[in-house]
């Protein structure tokens, strides 16, 4: 999970993004990593994998796992001690969502952040060096 953050710092730094977003981000990355680390039943030599991705709007940050139990958010008692990781990412994400990959056996949860107007020149959407390109507004 800290390797996780550390690459997200890593990324978000040549893109200049806002502290706050930033810091929003890495937190909602730390969850899900933690709860696909936490709750997915992989085969061993599985990875958990992230991936983060700037359009002119939204920051999309994406875990995939191979487990494809998809998450659903709870209502935890004041009591419970976890349950409540989901619910605490889906509300300051702009959106959110999961899905099924297409091979079957894995799942992606992915949230987006939402950047303010203008906080972000076109020329900062392409991603740091060794990483593939990020087209504006061709998210998946």
């Amino acid at each position: 999970m800290g390797r996780a953050r550390a690459l997200f710092r890593e990324q978000a730094t040549p893109w200049e993004l806002p502290q706050d977003v930033t810091d929003t981000a890495e937190l909602l990355l730390s969850e899900l990593m933690t709860n696909a680390h936490r709750h997915a039943k992989v085969p061993a030599g599985r990875e958990t994998r992230s991936r983060c991705e700037l359009t002119d709007t939204p920051l999309r940050i994406t875990v995939a796992d191979a487990d494809d139990t998809l998450p659903t958010p709870t209502a935890a008692c004041p009591d419970y001690e976890s349950g409540r990781g989901l619910t605490w990412v889906v509300t300051p994400a702009e959106d959110w969502g999961t899905r099924r990959r297409e091979c079957g056996t894995d799942k992606e949860v992915r949230f987006d952040v939402a950047l303010p107007r203008g906080s972000i020149e076109p020329t900062r959407l392409a991603p740091a060096v060794g990483r593939p390109p990020v087209t504006p507004g061709a998210v998946p």
